[in-house]
């Protein structure tokens, strides 16, 4: 083999190896390529479902996304998207306010006691009353039954004003009125089962389908504003007042809680 054969050789050889190492190096480079890119995706991904997770968790809720939104009034309401609730005959002098909120134990317990005086008074004309729902229970123990339940009272004032009064009753019940620490009323099936107790109610697929699609969440929503923007002082439930001034059945503020007291407090409003 001739010497320039042998150098020949070797040139060839080192051209080779030094071929392959740029080839070995292009691989490593694409490698590392692949993998920056392939954690850049990860991150981003990571970073995506973080700022989408962040995002749902502040969306407002439900409930509170229809503070907003257009409200459909149930019939038998006036003023300001529907929120004013008089029932009672046209003859009848004054009216009195009933501040009321679906899952109040005290209210429940008004009902139970003198909420059949007040209808007999109401059909009598003695007075109109004017019903306004609050939810302000569902803020306290972080619920939704006052505001599902009131706009099911929405649903039952669509059917009629009798409707409404006989399904207040009910959900004040002693038999369906829950603890105030259990939110019973935010499923429907429930609210509709005590639906089912009123005449003007049972089986009705109106009610029922308006209870069940949200017709009057909306409402509901409007509703509470007014109890909370209201300009009688009133935060607690159950609150009366009459010509702008609240009933109360001693000094120390407290509503009157039997017939006795109650008449006597609204008998000396309507003289008043």
């Amino acid at each position: 083999m001739s010497k320039r054969n042998s150098a020949a050789a070797k040139t060839a050889a080192r051209e080779r190896l030094r071929a392959e190492r740029e080839r070995q190096a292009k691989r490593a480079k694409v490698k590392r390529q692949i993998i920056v890119a392939g954690s850049v995706v990860g991150v981003l991904a990571i970073a995506g479902g973080i700022g989408y997770a962040v995002v749902q968790n502040n969306k407002p809720s439900y409930w509170e996304g229809l503070k907003d939104a257009k409200v459909t009034a149930p019939a038998n309401t006036s003023g300001t998207k529907g929120t004013t609730v008089v029932i009672g005959k046209a003859s009848a002098k004054k009216t009195l306010k009933e501040y009321e909120d679906p899952r109040c134990p005290v209210c429940a317990q008004f009902e139970q006691t003198v909420g059949s005086t007040l209808v007999k008074d109401v059909d009598a004309g003695k007075y109109k009353i004017q019903y306004i729902g609050g939810t302000f229970i569902d803020n306290k123990d972080n619920g939704v039954g006052s505001k599902n339940a009131l706009s099911a009272l929405g649903a039952a004032l669509n059917v009629s004003p009798t409707a409404f009064l006989e399904y207040k009753s009910a959900l004040y019940s002693t038999k369906y009125h829950p603890d105030e620490t259990t939110d019973k009323f935010k499923d429907d099936s429930y609210l509709i089962k005590v639906a089912n107790t009123v005449s003007a109610l049972k089986n009705n697929t109106t009610f029922q389908d308006a209870v069940k699609k949200g017709t009057y969440d909306a409402w509901a929503m409007a509703m509470s504003k007014t109890f909370d923007n209201n300009k009688e002082g009133v935060t607690g439930t159950p609150s009366f007042v009459m010509d702008g001034k609240k009933l109360t059945a001693d000094t120390s503020g407290n509503p009157p809680m039997t017939v006795a007291d109650f008449t006597r407090v609204v008998d000396a409003a309507l003289k008043g």
